[in-house]
């Protein structure tokens, strides 16, 4: 029997888990389109406080399909989401599957027909969104903005609902980030891929624990993740700038030869020029600071996530991704102890 993973991260959504648990379930249920496969829902909870980890447990003392990662603290919806993806143990694995169900598990049925005909890697395509239109139009723009500047090709409206074959799944968990854009990473590992459009719900109850802030810095993330386009775009406008400066340079000398009378004192030129050439700086300054950052987190080698417990998953074997280090750690500590 073939086994789909379905990975569900989650902080704070004590309203949710059982609903999307149920809604999961139902699809592997008897006479069901997934009656003849193997479930495994992984739910990745980032430090709750509202009684999200104590549904977990019971959910998972009933039904040892569900599998719980328990995380120390919250790390954010793509670390937490990466580190359960690596857990995964299916044959095909769907990356992200929303609490709130905004993305809708009655798609997971096409996904496996069409991975089952071949296809390696099913991406759902949120073509409507039941949001406002400020929102809309500001993904809309996030979605474009990375696409044109990236390297690889990042379909539009595409984001972590998808289904992988095992070995695409290979491919990505393979990936040492230490802030994962999971979407980017699906779309530089190539493959096989199909996307399915579908209608992006909104919430069934609660509230989007993504926030403004959080929402700009996934979307620096995904684009200093992939190009290397903002800082090539300050070399060029430096270079700009700077014949700018020359001309105008040459400008002025030929005016204060030709009338010297009409020559301008440069009192404000030079105010103007400062604060501009000064807030540019200061930019470029910033841009350059999120490689540098970005850079000094990677090299720092810390892991991932740090969890507090797993519950049924005890019988994970080696196969099932990169080794959490500290894990890797306490197993080590617990052998020299024996």
């Amino acid at each position: 029997m073939k086994t789909i993973s379905i990975v569900t991260p989650c902080f704070n959504e004590a309203d949710n888990v059982t609903a999307c648990r149920d809604a999961v379930a139902a699809l592997f249920a008897p006479g069901a389109p997934l009656a003849g496969y193997g479930r495994e829902h992984i739910f990745a909870d980032n430090d709750s406080g509202d009684g999200t980890q104590d549904i977990l447990r019971d959910l998972a003392a009933a039904d040892p399909s569900m599998k719980v990662i328990l995380n120390a603290r919250n790390y954010g919806p793509f670390r937490s989401n990466f580190n359960a993806l690596r857990a995964a143990t299916g044959d095909a694995v769907v990356v992200f599957l929303p609490a709130d169900l905004q993305d809708p598990a009655e798609m997971i049925p096409e996904f496996v027909a069409l991975w089952e005909s071949g296809v390696e890697v099913v991406a759902g395509a949120r073509i409507n969104r039941q949001e406002s239109l400020a929102l809309r139009a500001c993904r809309a723009l996030f979605y474009r903005t990375v696409r044109t500047l990236s390297d690889i090709d990042i379909p539009v409206n595409v984001g972590e609902f998808q289904l992988l074959d095992r070995k695409v799944w290979e491919a990505v968990v393979s990936h040492d980030d230490h802030y994962p854009y999971i979407r980017g990473i699906i779309a530089s590992v190539g493959f096989r891929r199909v996307i399915v459009p579908y209608t992006w719900a909104a919430r069934r109850s609660g509230l989007s624990k993504n926030n403004l802030p959080r929402l700009i810095d996934q979307a620096l993330n995904g684009i200093f993740s992939f190009t290397n386009a903002p800082m090539r775009l300050c070399t060029f406008a430096g270079v700009a700038m700077a014949m700018l400066c020359l001309l105008y340079a040459f400008v002025t000398v030929g005016v204060y030869i030709a009338r010297p009378d009409l020559a301008p004192r440069g009192t404000m030129t030079l105010i103007v020029a400062l604060f501009f050439l000064s807030g540019v700086q200061l930019v470029f300054l910033g841009i350059l600071g999120e490689y540098v950052t970005s850079i000094h987190a990677q090299v720092r080698k810390r892991p991932l996530v740090v969890e507090r417990e797993r519950i049924n998953m005890h019988g994970m074997s080696e196969s099932s991704g990169p080794e959490n280090p500290v894990h890797a750690l306490q197993r080590k500590l617990d052998a020299e102890a024996a």
